[in-house]
Order: C-alpha cells, then structure tokens, then sequence
C-alpha cells in the first residue's frame, strides 16, 4: 500500500470547514467506538485519527479530495455491525460515517421502489415498505441495527436470500462518491440493461474500497399474501440436507432454509433457559414458504413436509413463527454467551457439497481441541462456522485458529467453495484471500483497485494490498 500523512492542525480545520465543527471528533472515547467493527479482538483493533460525520454527498466529495490531495487514509464506516474488519482504520487516518444520511426520500407504492439515503437502518427501510402494504425481501439477521448503505456494500445475505437473492439483486441503482472525489450515479430504475459495464454490480460487494454509497434505490415486491414457517427435525446433518435437495426440486421454492446443528441449538437453549424440541438428538431445518393464498399454502406445507418426513425426519412441526426465530436469531448472542473468544467463519459452497463441507470443518476444529458451532443459509450453500478455544490455552489460539482455517479452506476450495457467502473479507480475511484465489483473478482486482483509486486513499488494506 502506499505511505500515508497523519492528520494535522491544519487539515482538521480544513475538515470543520467541510462538514461543520460539530461534525467531527478527536475526542479519544469517542475514536475507540469507531476503531473497530463487531469483531473485538484486541488484533483487529485501530485508533482513526478524527472521525467525521457528513450530512450530504458533497460534503463527502470534499473529504474524499482532501484525503487525496493530502494522501490520508479514508475509511468508510456504516454502522458498524460487520464481522470482517472491513471499517476498521487500520493506518490511522479518517474514518467517516454515514450515521447522518438517514433520510427515506421516497416510496413509490405504485411503482414498487424506495430510496434511501446509505445511512438509514435496513429495519426502517423494511418498515416503511410495510407502512405502504409493500415488502423490502432484504433481510439480514442485524437488521434492526445495521445501515443499507453498509448492506450494498458488502452485498449482505441474510435469511430470504433462497429466493430474493441477496442486497445485490435488490439494487436499482445508487448515487456513489469515487475514490477521488466525483459524484456519480452508478444502475438505472430498469428491468434491463446493456449499456457498458455494470458498475453498480462491481461497486456492491466492494466493501467501501471502490467508493462510497452515499444513497441507494432499492426494489420493492408485493407483501406475500401467506406465509408459514416450519420446523423439521432430523437425526444428522446428510438427510437434513438432502430434504433441502429434494424440497425445492419438487418446486417448492421455499424464501427461507436456515440449519442448526445439534450442538448450536443446545447452544441456544442455555442461553434462552428454556427447553428446545429434540434438543439433545436433533438438527434443525426452519423452512419459510410463501403462498398466493391459504390453500396453496396449506398445498405447499403439506409437500415439505412429506418430503420431510421421506427424508427420515424425527419430527415436522409448526410451532409460532415468533418462537422459532427467536430460536435462529438467538443464535449469535448464545455463542458469546458461551465464549467471548470466537472466530466466525463464513464459508459458501454448492449445495450438494453442504453436508461434506460442515463435517469436515467440524471435524477440523475438533481434531484441533476446539470447539465448533454450526448453522447454515441451507438453502444457498452458506455456512456459519463458529469456532471457540475449548481447551485450547490463550498462548495457542492465534497459531491453532491459523491451523484450522488452513485446513478448512483446503477442503472448501477444492469442493467448488469460496471463503464467505456475505459477510466479506475485509482486513480479517486478506491473507486468506490471497493464499486461496487464482493469482489471475486476485491481480483482476488489484488493478480495477489501482485505477479507480490511484491514490490507495479508499479503505486502504483490506481485501488485499496494492502496491503503489
């Protein structure tokens, strides 16, 4: 990467002239809330030197110049609810928030969008969809927490991803601030488009290294008229899976097929204090399905669960919708219950390498001594991992959490595997990136990087390095 200037005196002034005196802090308790992400090892912790708090996209483009000219590292920060380290400053230098663009400008019931400024919580924007008896299909499990400049930014999954797709299949376009400073607006409010290349499809997922979203017009579907949510209980995590197969061949697109391991689910019963169905010999599959009516619904619950059923499962149940995903959203608050020291890992695989791929990694972490927890967005090969010292002393940690992760992606990658489905690689996961992509594609993205910031300005290291 290249070398970077500290903030002085005199930028800081230059920077309350930008976006106003009250928008900009130095104050130490404060930088510490804005020098890391979700994750809090002490490793992935770095001090920004001034954050600032714009109100509009000019003001941004003012800052990204100044960064620029100056040769300051910027990064872009959300709310703050990633798991890869992708808004942490590590060189120092400005973070800058979308905490104050939080206005929804516009909701188009007629025409099935809304737009929103990057700042504005995914909870809302789902909120006020439903306000106008319409439906955001983005759902990310921190939803009532996390921004939708942030959930385009790393193309967030979450749990309807089966069948809406993830954030990237929900963008029109968005209004984009470059890495030197332009504004620009990146899609267009069509069904289609061959019109060069899709730069709004290059700039989501690129986790604030290709610019800076700074508003987002998003598409809106017709709330589903019915919906249901089943639980199916199996005895292991192959007919689990293959029940998963067999379901949607039998075109029953479920929007929602989320996995829990034995282990994860008596994880959560600990941690809610309160008994579980077949907690001590199940694993979980929490199946949503949406229908145009009553009777197709009931057509469709009752096709689950005989294939369900086919498929040796111990029991089908329909329990409150409420209860059940109480249960899967307990899910990441009863692991740090249980250990504060943990790894997430976020690996994706075709799914019909899913049960291959979870029991190997599981097999992985306790050859190692360590302690593994397992939940799935089953129904699109995505796999939460999450792995816990167990016996492992704190001298050790670092070198066996290195081991493990060696040797899981040494089994993802050859079954057709990446390293995360959705929460990203931010500086996390860089070496691992780079030990596990094809050189040819990884230095596809170092140059795409290098011209459109050619400074280095832009959340420099993370992903992987360029050199200037």
């Amino acid at each position: 990467m290249g070398k970077y200037n500290k903030v002085t005196a005199g930028i800081l002034e230059e920077l309350k002239g930008i976006v106003g005196a009250e928008n900009i802090t130095v104050d130490e308790k404060k930088l510490k809330d804005y020098s890391h992400d979700e994750v809090m090892d002490p490793h992935y912790i770095y001090m920004p030197e001034v954050v600032v708090f714009p109100e509009t996209a000019e003001q941004i483009a003012q800052v990204v110049k100044l960064a620029n000219r100056e040769l300051i590292p910027l990064v872009p920060r959300g709310a703050g609810t990633g798991l890869s380290c992708g808004a942490t400053p590590i060189y120092g230098g400005i973070v800058l928030t979308t905490d104050k663009l939080n206005k929804i400008i516009k909701v188009d019931a007629d025409n099935l969008y809304i737009e929103a400024e990057a700042g504005v919580l995914t909870g809302d924007v789902q909120k006020a969809a439903n306000d106008v008896g319409l439906y955001y299909p983005g759902d990310p499990c921190s939803g009532d927490s996390c921004f939708i400049g942030g959930n385009v930014a790393t193309n967030a999954g979450g749990n309807k991803a089966v069948k809406y797709g993830t954030t990237r299949h929900q963008v029109y376009s968005m209004e984009v601030v470059t890495p030197t400073g332009e504004i620009t607006v990146l899609g267009g409010r069509l069904a289609k488009c061959s019109t060069g290349y899709a730069l709004e499809q290059l700039v989501i997922g690129s986790e604030g290294t290709l610019g800076i979203i700074t508003k987002v017009t998003l598409k809106l579907a017709p709330q589903p008229p019915s919906v249901v949510d089943l639980l199916a209980i199996f005895p292991d995590i192959d007919s689990a899976i293959a029940a998963v197969t067999k379901v949607i061949k039998a075109g029953v697109k479920p929007t929602c097929v989320e996995f829990m391991d034995g282990r994860a689910i008596r994880c959560v019963e600990v941690y809610l204090k309160e008994k579980l169905p077949h907690s001590e010999d199940g694993n979980y599959l929490i199946i949503q399905v949406e229908a145009e009516n009553d009777e197709e619904l009931d057509d469709k619950a009752a096709k689950i669960d005989e294939l369900c059923t086919e498929n040796n499962a111990i029991e089908v149940l329909m329990p409150e919708s409420e209860k059940i995903w109480k249960i899967r959203k307990s899910v990441a608050e009863a692991f740090r219950h249980e250990s504060l020291v943990q790894s997430n890992e976020d690996a994706v695989v075709p799914l019909d390498q899913l049960p291959s791929a979870m029991k190997a990694m599981v097999g992985i972490c306790e050859k190692h001594d360590a302690v593994a927890r397992v939940v799935s967005h089953a129904g699109d090969g995505n796999i939460h991992l999450c792995i816990m010292p167990g016996t492992i002393s704190a001298e050790q940690w670092e070198e066996k959490l290195a081991a493990i992760q060696d040797e899981i992606y040494a089994v993802i990658y050859p079954l057709g595997g990446r390293l995360s489905g959705e929460h990203g690689i931010g500086y996390k996961k860089k070496h691992l990136l780079g030990k596990y992509t094809d050189p040819v594609e990884l230095d596809m993205m170092r140059a795409i990087k290098k011209a459109l910031d050619p400074n280095l300005i832009l959340n420099p290291g993370k992903l992987f390095d360029v050199q200037q």
